[in-house]
């Protein structure tokens, strides 16, 4: 009688702890979605009866009327913000209260995740950031261009080679090749043609690092959320043991190598090298054009604070190494696959795509240029519109790093009292497709991103590179490399529907990104010239 006494009583305890947990923006005034028991707002999700963005948009739309909504990822609070002016107070005007990213992995129990620059905080993130800022200046893209270009006529070479008029191809796949391809010459000094060599080993080891619907990723991926202590304890990795040798093999063999023979790259194991032996790389400060509108300017914050060469180890160069590889061979594919669907199903866009192409390669005498590339108006006005329409991310966040006041600005709000620890969500793909920013969200209009249009956007409302200093520092990168790519693409071959086209696209319930349901399916016409 008092054993089952003891465990209603702790029953009813447990129960009342873990719904107080879902009353926590109730406690400081903040409207909040509904919560389920335990799951929070995820529900949708897991039930696979919305996807990862579905479920973020109507998270972002419940909120109508309020600069922010409370919502939950299980137990864990997080304040969504839906008002630009309070994006801009939280990511720049008062950074220093919201220096870092929500921890994810514990660095001890998986460096290659937990050392990189996304994953690190406070001072260790500002002397890593001031590091590694120089390799990704517009002089170090001009540098670098030529390699990625190479592996632009690579790609298409391939494809001119087949005896066929169209080409059905899945985008996924050879964009994750090429981009995967380009990380391994630029990043790692290694010469890939994954087109060719299906199966090389950089590339199987990006396949799987990237499988946002593996089974094992989404456990650990929650797991982290749910129960984070848990997993730490028992020092559970977010990659394999494989995956971690691998690239820890792959860069031990290229320092030594750098280092036996005194061979420089102005890549970024180059600049990581420099920094240990204390010969910071300084940029030239030539003046350049830059990538294109959604470039992200580099902060003050922390430019002097560069690491010391004893802080510098073969774990820190191989996790930077290994985000950016995760970055280019997922982000930039993804975003080339969402380009690739647009111009295929907008001939019209496509078409005048192709005329500056054609145009720019006349004046280039066939042989484009950095500066070519950078003055095509019209390429970086698809690229932008692509980024609106289909951002990198979902969301990304801020911690709280230490207490923080939300003034109220509206008759219906009080003071928000955010405590350290407390999590702030910004939404990147609600908020560029609410239509009181973006009229007609749904449909892709390069125009929005004209001369005469551009300075109309709201600011901070389009930011799929992030805001403030935690911005992506690798935007010039990707934006080059996208470019290249489709510049290469659009002189060689028309994009055009196949059967195998999902129009429109739907996303796949099953995984936690934005991937398509059916995949990205299209055909490589040969141009007749």
């Amino acid at each position: 009688m008092w054993i089952l006494l003891a465990v209603a009583v702790l029953t009813a305890l447990g129960y009342w702890i873990l719904n107080r947990r879902h009353a926590y923006w109730i406690r400081k005034g903040v409207p909040q979605l509904k919560p389920m028991f335990i799951l929070g707002n995820m529900w949708p999700m897991l039930s696979r009866k919305r996807s990862a963005p579905e479920m973020a948009q109507e998270m972002y739309n419940s909120g109508e009327g309020s600069r922010y909504i409370g919502t939950y990822q299980f137990l864990r609070p997080a304040l969504m913000l839906r008002d630009p002016e309070l994006i801009k107070q939280i990511t720049v005007k008062d950074f220093d209260h919201f220096l870092d990213h929500v921890g994810f992995i514990d660095p001890d129990a998986d460096p290659l995740f937990g050392r990189n620059l996304f994953a690190l905080n406070g001072m260790q993130w500002r002397a890593m950031r001031s590091t590694l800022s120089p390799t990704f200046t517009s002089s170090k893209m001009k540098s670098m261009f030529s390699l990625m270009s190479q592996n632009g006529e690579q790609f298409v070479k391939y494809f001119l080679q087949k005896n066929q008029d169209v080409i059905e191809v899945e985008m996924r796949d050879v964009t994750s090749r090429f981009a995967n391809d380009v990380i391994a010459n630029t990043v790692f000094g290694f010469e890939c043609d994954s087109l060719k060599e299906h199966n090389n080993e950089f590339y199987t080891m990006g396949k799987v690092a990237t499988d946002f619907t593996n089974i094992r990723t989404i456990l650990v991926f929650m797991g982290y959320i749910l129960l984070p202590k848990l997993l730490k304890l028992f020092k559970v990795t977010f990659f394999s043991d494989k995956m971690t040798s691998f690239f820890g093999r792959i860069i031990k063999e290229n320092i030594e190598s750098r280092e036996k023979y005194g061979a420089k790259r102005p890549d970024m194991i180059g600049l990581m090298l420099e920094a240990r032996k204390n010969k910071h790389s300084e940029d030239d400060h030539t003046t350049l054009p830059d990538t294109g509108f959604a470039t992200v300017e580099e902060s003050e914050v922390g430019k002097n604070q560069k690491l010391r060469k004893s802080d510098i180890t073969d774990d820190d160069i191989t996790a930077q190494a290994f985000v950016f590889f995760f970055a280019g061979f997922d982000s930039v594919s993804s975003l080339m696959c969402f380009m690739a669907y647009e111009l295929g199903v907008n001939q019209e866009i496509q078409q005048k795509l192709r005329d500056e192409v054609d145009a720019t390669n006349e004046k280039c005498n066939g042989k484009i240029t950095y500066e070519a590339l950078t003055t095509m108006k019209y390429m970086d006005m698809v690229v932008s519109e692509t980024l609106r329409k289909w951002p990198n991310a979902i969301a990304t966040d801020r911690i709280c790093t230490k207490p923080y006041t939300i003034e109220p600005k509206t008759p219906n709000e009080k003071p928000v009292h955010l405590d350290k620890g407390d999590v702030i969500s910004l939404p990147m793909y609600p908020i560029q497709r609410d239509p009181q920013y973006y009229p007609e969200p749904e449909r892709f209009d390069p125009e929005r991103f004209s001369d005469e249009n551009k300075n109309k956007i709201k600011p901070y409302t389009f930011f799929p590179f992030g805001l403030g200093p935690r911005n992506c520092i690798g935007s010039r990168f990707a934006l080059m490399e996208t470019k290249l790519l489709f510049y290469h693409i659009i002189s060689n071959f028309e994009l055009i529907p196949v059967e195998k086209t999902q129009i429109p696209i739907r996303f796949n319930r099953k995984a936690i990104n934005m991937a398509a349901e059916k995949g990205f399916w299209l055909g490589l016409q040969r141009r007749v010239k």
